[in-house]
C-alpha cells in the first residue's frame, strides 16, 4: 500500500495533459515517488480529489471510490462488475465504482461507455452540466450505454 502524495499526483496530471500515454508501468515523480498508470488517469479525470488513501499497479482507491484499470477490449453493461450499492462506469479506459453520497468533479470525460447504477432499488445518480444543471440522470437499478462527454459532476445518490 501507498499512500499518493498531491506533490506526486500534480506531476502527474500534467504529464498526461501534456501527452504522456497511460503504461502499464509505474514511473518517478521528481520526489523519487513511483506514480502508476492508473493515478495519473486518476489526476486527468478526477481533479480535485488528491488524498488517494490507497494505490496499487491497476487500482487507486479513495473515500469514497475506486478507480481500477478496464480491462483490453469493448466492455457491456452486462460485463461491468458493480457490487450492491454502488454506481459503476467506464470512463476512457478506467472502471469507476462509486460507492459514497458525494459530488465528485470530473474532467475530461470523453466518449461512451457502460455504466451499472447498482445502488438500491429507487437510488436516482445524477449527472451534471458545467453550470450545474442536470444532464441526465440513472434510477437504480439501471445499466446501459452513456455518453459521458460533457460531464463535469455526478453525484451517486
Amino acid at each position: 500500500m501507498k499512500i499518493a502524495k498531491p506533490a506526486a499526483l500534480l506531476v502527474a496530471a500534467t504529464a498526461l495533459l501534456a501527452g504522456s500515454t497511460a503504461a502499464a508501468t509505474a514511473s518517478a515523480a521528481p520526489d523519487g515517488t513511483r506514480v502508476t498508470a492508473v493515478e495519473r488517469t486518476a489526476d486527468q479525470l478526477l481533479p480535485g480529489h488528491p488524498a488517494a488513501l490507497e494505490v496499487t499497479k491497476d487500482r487507486v482507491r479513495y473515500d469514497g471510490l475506486t478507480l481500477t484499470k478496464a480491462p483490453a477490449g469493448r466492455l457491456a453493461a452486462k460485463d461491468l462488475a458493480c457490487a450492491y450499492g454502488h454506481l459503476c462506469m467506464v470512463v476512457r479506459g478506467t472502471t469507476f465504482d462509486f460507492y459514497k453520497c458525494q459530488t465528485w468533479t470530473v474532467s475530461n470525460w470523453t466518449g461512451d461507455g457502460p455504466f451499472t447504477n447498482n445502488q438500491t432499488p429507487g437510488t436516482v445518480a445524477r449527472f451534471f452540466n458545467q453550470d450545474g444543471s442536470v444532464r441526465w440522470t440513472s434510477t437504480a437499478y439501471q445499466a446501459g450505454t452513456a455518453t459521458w462527454d460533457p460531464i463535469y459532476s455526478l453525484r451517486p445518490c
